[in-house]
């Protein structure tokens, strides 16, 4: 590899992460991660000796390869490379990156063009789901420029609406996965939910906050962090999940009420530090316990008549579609995200 690997560098969501082709790889999994760790310049807190961005949310990857299933048009698997430590996980999925997926899969002709816009549909690894990505693609070729804003980046861009079906228990196996709308756990009311992403939902109140904290207070109150993470050893194994001392999930989220027009508002941490927004997937957790009645976020949202729910966070708000049937069932959810391509080269190894 002394000349290289293909490395696509994408901004999707309010997350970055490095694209690569499965075949660029090596195969072994043990073999990739300690590569990727390399490449990123883990374990170290600035990451200075690699491309990442010495942030959860700026060391992450996309690993694409051709369709493993019929109905979908290109495989992504998802690692998030941790920063100070020398793990990579695939414990989870991500929604943002899943954003820059279909634009990067057909950045690199796993994906046709297929008209002014192009659905992707892309098989989700982690979870084994499909979600269908719809990417602006005029005059033959992804465009990034657009008219589309999201909070947490600045400017506007090309929209990527996501739309997912069946993400219900994503890793759990259930919605509920402990078969409760509400779990004491530590003396705190819990809801144990996975609608693509395992989370917590905790009441801030609970914790002696108001929910507006900026994320730089969060991430200095050790006590509170110790106290959370006590909480989600705990959940992890009622969540189907094992014990999750070194895995990324369940994130833990607090809720409060929403004071922008949304319809509940968020701290959450990923699993250990405060996120600057919401992951996608947690956001659609989080708007589907808000229509759980006992749940802890049920009593503090504001539920909307649309089904859009805006989710606030750190940066703003993210909002998220939930589809419901006649009988109030979820049946679908979606969200709009916007990418952008970074850079496209060659990224070199420190052992070469």
């Amino acid at each position: 590899m002394s000349e290289g690997i293909p490395c696509l560098w994408m901004r999707g969501g309010t997350s970055k992460g490095a694209c690569f082709l499965a075949s660029d790889l090596p195969t072994d999994p043990a073999m990739r991660d300690a590569l990727l760790l390399r490449i990123m310049g883990s374990p170290d807190p600035r990451q200075i000796d690699g491309i990442g961005g010495a942030d959860p949310l700026t060391s992450k990857v996309a690993i694409l390869s051709p369709p493993s299933r019929p109905d979908a048009d290109v495989d992504y698997l998802f690692l998030q490379v941790y920063v100070d430590q020398p793990l990579v996980s695939d414990a989870q999925g991500c929604g943002n990156i899943l954003a820059a997926a279909g634009p990067a899969a057909i950045e690199r002709g796993l994906v046709p063009v297929a008209g002014p816009v192009t659905p992707v549909r892309i098989h989700m690894l982690n979870t084994g789901e499909v979600a269908t990505a719809h990417i602006q693609t005029p005059d033959g070729r992804v465009r990034y420029d657009g008219d589309a804003a999201i909070d947490g980046v600045p400017g506007t861009h090309a929209p990527v609406p996501l739309l997912f079906q069946n993400i219900a228990g994503s890793m759990c196996g259930a919605l509920l996965p402990s078969g409760n709308a509400v779990d004491v756990i530590e003396g705190v009311d819990c809801t144990l939910i996975d609608n693509g992403m395992p989370i917590v939902v905790m009441r801030a109140a609970d914790f002696g906050l108001t929910g507006q904290e900026s994320r730089d207070a969060l991430d200095a109150d050790t006590a509170l962090k110790a106290r959370i993470e006590a909480i989600r050893l705990i959940a992890g194994p009622l969540m189907n999940l094992g014990d999750v001392a070194d895995k990324t999930v369940p994130k833990m989220t607090l809720v409060s009420r929403a004071t922008q027009g949304g319809a509940i508002n968020t701290r959450s941490f990923i699993p250990h530090r405060c996120h600057a927004t919401i992951g996608v997937f947690a956001a659609v957790s989080v708007a589907t316990a808000c229509l759980l009645p006992d749940s802890p976020a049920a009593g503090l949202a504001d539920l909307p008549t649309d089904g859009r729910f805006g989710i606030e966070h750190p940066g703003g708000a993210a909002e998220v579609l939930i589809v419901t049937d006649a009988s109030g069932r979820i049946t679908g959810a979606g969200t709009l995200r916007t990418a952008r391509k970074l850079f496209d080269g060659r990224v070199f190894d420190t052992l070469t």
